[in-house]
């Protein structure tokens, strides 16, 4: 079932420009160097499935019925890629986001009650707090261009740091973002070896060079999990804490300090770098079309009046959140994900082989043709019925049992940051400083979102 919209309008807002002629290795290889999606074809936005051979053989799936099996009925005979393994392993080692089979489920229980409603909402005063120093920061800019996008890492990194350490000093979380940012600037870019199929034993320059910083942040990490093992919770417990306190309820089993860090390492980076870039797309995106923000403003006047939001006012913005999903849906963080057969398959009634990897290119799926009407229109609307729209075709967060465990988190939190600001400020496009998104592991506005920011 198709979502649809009103006709385009005449502007759309900044797209990849996706590929309409063929590309051998090198082209491909040239190309994804600089950004992931545009090795993507067009007719991706058109097709159930597509399939090539650039070193080996790839298949792109863009129906949802194709897409629920890889995700749902056959999960365990599609683990994630080896190119992704290869990328992120260095870095967060065997955690939630790389681990298969038995070792990822044993973790999965005991990290979800983490992620509980009730520790979700324990946590809004501090997307709260740091909202309103975001809006500080704007404010204090005065009448000059403001980059969001800078300002959204800076606080959804203040969220994520508080939340996991309660700011007791133990842990110098800039240095380990620091750390981790540097490593995937330089090792996550694709290296031709990873397309040409290389064994993971094969060294790859980037990660060579990285290596150091990698083994140094883990070291203060590792400090950071013994020091509080040793000090125990104070006052309400924070991430640390809680993941110190899960157990698997099936086995009992807790996790050493070496599995606690890399998945610390992994909520770090993930917990704020796509929070951030949901703030920054949908500012940009409201700037864009002022009548959309100028509904969103008159519904956080009859919720809050002139105040900050909170979490108990998340449920009563749903065009907040619908403004969140279209741009979620325009720009999702994780725009392209793989994995590797391990059983020879049939996918749409296409011949899948055991080792061929299978990429669902979340961008393509997200503007294709046969399930969104006008998919490169900005239109919060769509999300005004999520009934209406297919389980499969919308995949911000991923989905079946690996759906992202911080999924409502990063909701909560986007909602809270999102309402704040556009409650105090009307946002406008400066021109000329339109971003263009560029996906390495994530779908990142290059250049910033230069927007101007008048108090209302």
């Amino acid at each position: 079932m198709r979502v649809d919209a009103p006709p385009s309008p005449a502007a759309l807002p900044v797209r990849v420009p996706l590929v309409t002629q063929p590309m051998g290795v090198l082209a491909s290889l040239s190309a994804a160097r600089r950004n992931v999606l545009s090795i993507i074809p067009d007719i991706a936005t058109r097709q159930p499935m597509i399939s090539g051979r650039t070193g080996k053989r790839w298949h792109m799936v863009m129906d949802p019925g194709g897409i629920r099996q890889v995700l749902l009925e056959k999960l365990d005979d599609y683990p994630k890629s080896i190119v992704t393994k290869n990328l992120l392993k260095p870095a967060i080692g065997d955690s939630l986001f790389i681990a298969e089979g038995a070792h990822w489920r044993w973790q999965r229980r005991a990290a979800a009650p983490v992620f509980s409603h009730r520790n979700v909402m324990n946590l809004a005063p501090i997307m709260t707090a740091a909202a309103q120093r975001s809006a500080d920061r704007i404010a204090a800019a005065g009448p000059r261009a403001v980059d969001v996008a800078e300002d959204m890492v800076r606080t959804t990194f203040d969220v994520i740091a508080d939340v996991t350490f309660s700011g007791d000093g133990t842990f110098d979380a800039d240095a380990v973002h620091g750390a981790i940012d540097g490593y995937i600037a330089e090792a996550g870019k694709i290296s031709l070896f990873d397309i040409l199929g290389f064994p993971d034993w094969v060294p790859r320059p980037g990660r060579m060079m990285s290596g150091a910083a990698v083994k140094q942040m883990k070291a203060v990490a590792d400090d950071a999990v013994e020091a509080r093992r040793a000090r125990g919770p104070q006052g309400v417990p924070d991430l640390l804490d809680l993941l110190l306190e899960g157990e698997d309820p099936e086995t009992k089993r807790q996790m050493n300090t070496a599995e606690l860090r890399d998945n610390l390492l992994t909520f770090i980076v993930a917990g704020h770098e796509t929070t951030a870039l949901t703030l920054a797309w949908s500012l940009y995106l409201c700037a864009f079309d002022q009548r959309v923000q100028d509904k969103a403003r008159r519904e956080l006047r009859d919720v809050l009046g002139d105040r900050p939001a909170n979490g108990d006012d998340v449920s009563n913005l749903p065009y907040i959140r619908q403004i969140a999903d279209e741009a979620l849906r325009l720009y999702p963080p994780a725009a392209m994900v793989s994995r590797t057969a391990l059983k020879n398959d049939t996918i749409c009634g296409r011949e899948v082989r055991r080792g061929d990897t299978v990429i669902l290119p979340i961008y393509a799926l997200h503007r294709h043709h046969q399930l969104w009407g006008n998919p490169d229109a900005f239109h919060p609307e769509r999300f005004a019925d999520r009934k209406a729209v297919e389980r499969f075709a919308y995949l911000p967060f991923g989905d079946g049992p690996r759906i992202c465990i911080g999924a409502s988190f990063a909701l909560q939190e986007a909602v809270i940051i999102l309402a704040t600001l556009l409650n105090r400020f009307r946002f406008t496009p400066i021109k000329g400083r339109d971003p263009d998104p560029v996906m390495i592991l994530t779908l990142r506005p290059q250049g910033g979102v230069w927007l101007m920011a008048k108090p209302v």
